[in-house]
């Protein structure tokens, strides 16, 4: 982008430095974190522009959460350009200044951040000269147990390439300090890894998303949020919960919109790591009424969908006549 190098780009880690609450925030990149700075700050008082060069923001997400999250952004006073990117950039004294996109309009700012991902730096680490490898992204390489090419040395975190969210790097922390020090093969969970995106509503998710779902052994359960007693209690509707499952009824991930989302996915993450079942969820008691009832409604619906169809509908049918006749006799 023109003009870049004169500018103080904020990211997510000098951003909370600020003591006062920018006019006007630009913020680059429609992802996780861009979205949560944007709309926080909305929320506080700011003019908030995000420009987004894909299509539509929170790409890894499900569609219907991205336009969940985008109306939501909206609501709350920002303005969100998709398909756009920036061209050019002035600016007077490195803080403040214009963003001139690809299309021609403007956006003026006093704070810009630039939300658009991380790049591994460990150049000065000398790796090479540790015989530790990198793969073509700059990434350590590892195997299963988080070794890397020195037998000696594992590695864990972000500089893995793995998925770099906090608790990946606590979890996989463990994993290569007990591999290297006391001798384990423990292998690091690289399938069953939760995400949260901490907007209002958050989403989350976890395991084979419902966009990749394969309909000819796969079937998507959804409950929308609008039927669930909480949430309408709470006038807090916007949201849904999607589940996959597979033909015997396993669960295999979801997607999560609403309200303390956050906490519901860790119920559906243990569904997916144990190869549980919908009978097993849908059996379980839940407390009433909760913002995690629609996945016990998923669940419920999915064995319901089960018990009306194949061997196990006719088997209900035969014992429903065999018992209307036993009982007839009495």
């Amino acid at each position: 982008m023109d003009g870049a190098d004169r500018v103080h780009f904020r990211t997510s880690e000098d951003f909370w430095e600020l003591t006062e609450l920018p006019e006007r925030l630009v913020v680059l990149g429609g992802g996780a974190i861009g979205c949560v700075l944007e709309q926080a700050m909305a929320r506080l008082g700011s003019k908030v522009t995000i420009v987004h060069r894909g299509h539509r923001i929170l790409p890894k997400e499900d569609e219907d959460a991205s336009r969940i999250i985008h109306d939501a952004l909206i609501r709350d006073g920002a303005t969100v350009h998709t398909g756009r990117t920036g061209a050019s950039i002035s600016s007077n004294d490195g803080q403040s200044g214009v963003l001139t996109l690809d299309d021609g309009s403007t956006v003026g700012f006093d704070v810009i951040v630039a939300a658009l991902g991380r790049e591994p730096h460990v150049d000065a680490l000398g790796l090479d000269r540790a015989g530790v490898r990198t793969d073509a992204d700059g990434y350590v390489t590892v195997d299963a147990t988080l070794r890397t090419t020195n037998p000696r040395i594992w590695a864990a975190g972000d500089i893995t390439g793995l998925p770099k969210f906090t608790h990946t790097a606590g979890v996989n922390g463990s994993v290569a300090a007990t591999n290297a020090i006391l001798g384990l093969r423990r292998k690091a969970e690289t399938r069953v890894i939760p995400r949260v995106t901490f907007t209002a509503p958050e989403v989350a998710a976890v395991g084979l998303a419902p966009s990749e779902a394969d309909e000819r052994i796969h079937r998507v359960v959804s409950w929308d949020h609008a039927h669930s007693d909480r949430a309408v209690a709470e006038a807090d509707i916007d949201g849904y919960t999607r589940i996959v499952v597979d033909r015997r009824g396993r669960i295999l991930g979801g997607t999560i919109v609403g309200p303390r989302a956050g906490e519901t996915v860790g119920e559906l993450t243990l569904a997916v790591k144990a190869g549980l079942s919908t009978s097993t969820v849908a059996g379980a008691s839940h407390p009433y009424p909760t913002f995690n009832d629609p996945l016990w409604n998923t669940a419920v619906a999915d064995v319901r969908h089960r018990l009306g169809r194949g061997a196990i509908a006719v088997a209900i049918r035969i014992l429903r006549r065999v018992r209307t006749a036993v009982v007839g006799r009495r």
